[in-house]
């Protein structure tokens, strides 16, 4: 699951925001032949961070070695095509939530079959259905990862609607994408919304704006949690620290009883 939740974080590689200006960005060229749009980048050494907004707060590190250039981004040259079909989910008469500690035992169930982060399904979720476990999209798209009907007999999920089901589906449908794409996740979530076959045929994420906001959300929301994590494990470090820098001492003579031993012991 870390090897997932890694690569999902530091290997994100395409372009998102098609709204912004096309001057205002470039292309990373990759050597597989795929490209990055980003707004602004930064070298460190074997790694090249590419920033995907002005407040850098979405944005993936590439080896500067899989980098064979840069370009100018003319995407807003593209003639405007429709997306393959909304995940606008409205939600049907009978929608009840699914409470937070089963959505929570589903996806960590259904996170540790396929290898995934749960914290990245629980992103796609949030942006397919929000949450709502009888969501139903104006195409058909069901469930709480708006699973297509087609998609769903494939996965084998007879139930779209059925929380374990459809998340169990949703969560081996974009651990498949991910291997499709070599664990590119901004890939595999433009296949997942707008199709694998859009997502060849531009070489990238195309260039629809609901599949350009839709990566880009996850991204920033996935991408903010894990930084969020990073920050509160880096205090928890620096709190234990200190802890055991303020030991109390023992007067000359005095034996220290077992349980204060153990009271004052840092946790592991």
């Amino acid at each position: 699951m870390a090897k997932i939740a890694n690569a999902a974080l530091f290997c994100v590689v395409t372009m998102v925001f098609l709204a912004r200006p096309a001057t205002a960005a470039d292309l990373a060229i990759l050597r597989n032949g795929f490209s990055i749009r980003h707004e602004h980048r930064l070298v460190m050494g074997a790694t090249t961070r590419l920033f995907f907004g002005a407040d850098d707060s979405s944005f993936t590190d590439v080896p500067t070695a899989e980098i064979t250039g840069y370009e100018k981004d003319l995407s807003s040259s593209l003639p405007p095509a429709a997306p393959v079909h909304s995940h606008a989910s409205v939600p049907s008469r009978s929608a009840p939530v699914l409470s937070a500690p089963a959505l929570h035992q589903v996806v960590d169930s259904a996170s540790a079959a396929y290898h995934l982060d749960p914290d990245l399904v629980n992103s796609v979720i949030h942006a397919e259905s929000g949450f709502n476990s009888h969501a139903v999209s104006p195409k058909g798209a069901r469930g709480l990862m708006q699973l297509m009907p087609g998609t769903a007999n494939q996965l084998g999920v007879n139930d779209a609607f059925d929380p374990q089901s459809n998340v169990t589906g949703g969560s081996r449908y974009l651990r498949e994408l991910l291997e499709r794409y070599n664990f590119d996740l901004v890939k595999a979530l433009a296949a997942y919304n707008a199709g694998p076959e859009r997502v060849e045929q531009y070489r990238g994420v195309p260039p629809f704006r609901e599949t350009q906001a839709y990566v880009a959300r996850i991204v920033h929301e996935y991408n903010k949690k894990k930084i969020a994590q990073e920050k509160e494990a880096k205090q928890k470090k620096v709190a234990s620290k200190a802890q055991r820098g303020t030991r109390p001492t023992l007067k000359s003579g005095t034996q220290k009883p077992a349980s204060s031993t153990i009271a004052t012991q840092s946790p592991r």
